[in-house]
């Protein structure tokens, strides 16, 4: 059991943040998104997901692709490959991870 403790200690932790992992997982699931839909489904604040998207485009996990419709500004966001990559990665650990702690029993 002490495998599956040292592998959740090393979880990427620019993934595991709960907030950064909600907005990969949202991204996971459908080619871009905008700014207004992911903070409606999060409930971050403005200032808050933009930070948290700011982060993720450092790392080179998503691209943030900023224009004008309708005279009115449109930021869309999408995961890059490397960000699907890592956010695969990350649930098929947190999931080996939940498996072992299901089989593990204390000794006696």
């Amino acid at each position: 059991m002490t495998e599956a403790f040292e592998a959740l200690a090393g979880l990427d932790k620019i993934v595991h943040e709960p907030a950064r992992l909600a907005l990969l997982t949202a991204l996971s699931a459908c080619k871009s998104a905008d700014f207004l839909a992911l903070q409606r489904l999060t409930g971050l604040t403005k200032g808050n997901l933009s930070t948290h998207l700011s982060r993720l485009e450092e790392t080179g996990l998503v691209e943030i692709e900023k224009q004008f419709i309708d005279k009115k500004p449109n930021t869309r966001v999408r995961l890059t490959q490397e960000g699907r990559v890592a956010i695969e990665n990350h649930w098929r650990k947190l999931q080996n991870l939940h498996d072992t702690a299901q089989q593990w029993r204390p000794e006696k």
